[in-house]
């Protein structure tokens, strides 16, 4: 499929489901897992009406886990013990923050080399597309694992800090732009986002990931 067929068709799946979610549940949380995320997010949003707060894409646990596990792979460590941020579109524009990500509250730059970690950054970036060429098929487990975590902390009102794909309203300086972000997610849904100071770099790649994550919100608006 092009990239066009691909958002068309399942655009329209979104668009169905998500006016049987609102229909039969109108006081639902909605998580969305379908690609292209952020443009599906965006879909869905469109279709329910919904608050931004109450709607939102499964990317950044996924992409933070995969992250995690090559960084444990490297130190040999385990995964557990690394904490780790990732922000913006879900794919190759993706934001690696290694100045968020520490080994049991070790920097990660103090045990590793850059060239190492810039190396599993970009790993990480291709990490669904390495999974195809192995099982010849999306990933599911991971996927599914990361959603879960997304709904037991609303189900359970556990306010975790986790990043999701939502609708952008001055954060980070953008506006109208679905990208991933740590927030608190409770009861409500999105109950805080958090603003991270950036630094020039870091904000560079994230409006490289926003202008990446609007074309494809043009491509569905053109799309209608």
């Amino acid at each position: 499929m092009s990239r066009d067929d691909l958002i068309g068709t399942n655009a329209g799946i979104v668009k169905s489901v998500t006016e049987n979610v609102v229909k039969y549940s109108p006081n639902s949380i909605i998580i969305v897992v379908s690609n292209p995320l952020d443009v599906m997010t965006y879909q869905a949003h469109l279709t329910s009406k919904y608050p931004r707060t109450r709607i939102m894409g499964m990317a950044g646990i996924l992409d933070t886990a995969r992250y995690r596990a090559f960084l444990a792979e490297a130190l040999d460590v385990s995964p557990k013990d690394i904490q780790a941020m990732l922000l913006g579109g879900h794919g190759d524009t993706m934001v690696p923050l290694p100045r968020y990500t520490t080994v049991a509250g070790i920097p990660v730059t103090e045990l590793i080399s850059s060239e190492r970690l810039n190396a599993i950054i970009e790993r990480t970036k291709v990490g669904g597309g390495e999974l195809v060429k192995l099982m010849g098929t999306s990933a599911w487990y991971a996927p599914g694992s990361a959603a879960a975590q997304m709904v037991e902390s609303i189900v359970r009102d556990q306010k975790r800090v986790l990043p999701v794909c939502m609708q952008l309203d001055g954060e980070y300086g953008i506006r109208d732009t679905y990208l991933g972000v740590p927030v608190v997610l409770g009861k409500n849904g999105v109950e805080k986002v958090i603003e991270l100071d950036l630094n020039d770099q870091e904000r560079e790649l994230l409006e490289t990931s926003r202008k990446h994550v609007k074309e494809v919100m043009d491509v569905l608006d053109k799309l209608k």
